[in-house]
């Protein structure tokens, strides 16, 4: 493959050099296609200067404005309208093919999808309504412009519940790009997927629970303390940042480290667990625990439609209501086994990426 297959990709936010770790997912992506000999280039519309992070270079929006660079692909992350939108309209005849990702939020009307928030976080009536207004023009301004470019655009999502919400929400006809679109999960961090679960090691933990933002009432956390209540004979360890716990009483069996973690890090404190757990009351793809799946560890996750797509038919996966009064007792009697689950490998989605990049390309 020549050098000249030159793609830009859009982010509103992307790794540095200082520790932060924001859409990691996609600079895993990019890793993986320079490895394969695409000349990637990434615009951070929130970096104030450029910068390289672990070979790929990363430029600033006025670094593109001073560029005579010229790109075969132009591939869209989670596009806002405050930067891809307006960058879009700006600049898009400059490309001939864009790819789009839909991984969440872009598409969907936040407070009818998204769980409630908890009543200690719950937003003015203020807020509620300027947000129905803001995903009311978001919609609409998004149907109107993919019906403007659908024919030099594919559309990638991250599940099919994904997509369906695209088609539910958006009110674009099905009929008109359905056959440019695909579902393509996104790919688990290469240590998950080189690494395998300790099974033999000494267990300080029954369950384990990990999430950036315990505060997110999508992920739970009310419920994992609730069910660590009703199980007082197990030991629960809880990784992540947030304050829900000035507000919830803790149960005492489970240990919470206020703080997050390098995927190094999460690999230590699995092989001290049994069983990961991880609930979600919405989700586009659940990737933390498709790596804990990659990993091996057993996944405990919530009996939900789009847990149901990404995890049937694996053995070491198992599926709870999200009732506040279950208890996980059962589980304690079950024996933990390590499978790893190959499905979100780079083998499996990354090359199916770089099928539909080089297809489109060459259009």
């Amino acid at each position: 493959m020549e050098k000249s297959n030159k793609i830009l990709i859009l982010v509103e936010n992307y790794p540095d050099n200082n520790g932060n770790v924001a859409l990691m997912y996609v600079h895993t992506r990019n890793l993986y296609y320079a490895e394969k000999g695409y000349d990637v280039v990434v615009l951070n519309f929130r970096a104030t200067k450029g910068y390289c992070f672990q070979g790929i270079p990363v430029i600033t929006i006025n670094d593109y404005k001073n560029s005579k660079d010229k790109y075969q692909l132009l591939i869209v992350h989670a596009a806002n309208l405050k930067h891809h939108y307006r960058f879009l309209k700006r600049y898009e005849d400059r490309f001939k093919h864009i790819l789009f990702f839909y991984h969440g939020h872009e598409v969907l009307k936040i407070n009818e999808v998204y769980s409630k928030p908890y009543d200690f976080y719950r937003r003015s009536k203020i807020s509620t309504i300027l947000q129905n207004l803001y995903d009311d023009l978001k919609l609409r301004i998004w149907n109107r412009y993919i019906l403007k470019i659908y024919r030099k655009s594919f559309f990638v999502f991250v599940s099919n519940w994904m997509r369906e919400e695209f088609f539910k929400w958006t009110k674009i006809p099905r009929n008109i790009i359905e056959d440019r679109t695909s579902v393509t999960y996104n790919c688990v961090g290469k240590c998950f997927e080189t690494g395998i679960y300790n099974l033999n090691s000494d267990k300080e933990y029954d369950f384990i629970t990990i999430r950036n933002n315990l505060n997110d009432s999508k992920y739970s956390i009310d419920l994992v303390n609730a069910w660590a209540k009703n199980t007082p004979e197990a030991r629960f360890l809880l990784v992540g940042k947030g304050n829900i716990f000035e507000y919830l009483n803790k149960a005492d069996n489970i240990r919470w480290l206020n703080q997050t973690m390098s995927h190094e890090e999460i690999k230590n404190m699995l092989d001290k667990s049994r069983f990961a757990l991880m609930p979600t009351r919405t989700d586009a793809q659940g990737l933390m625990m498709c790596e804990m799946a990659a990993y091996g560890i057993p996944v405990i996750t919530s009996d939900i439609p789009v847990c149901h797509e990404v995890f049937d038919g694996f053995e070491n996966a198992y599926f709870i209501s999200n009732n506040e009064d279950n208890s996980l007792k059962r589980y304690l009697g079950i024996k933990s086994k390590c499978i790893k689950d190959e499905r979100f490998y780079k083998k499996v989605t990354l090359d199916n990426e770089l099928k539909i990049i080089q297809s489109i390309i060459e259009e």
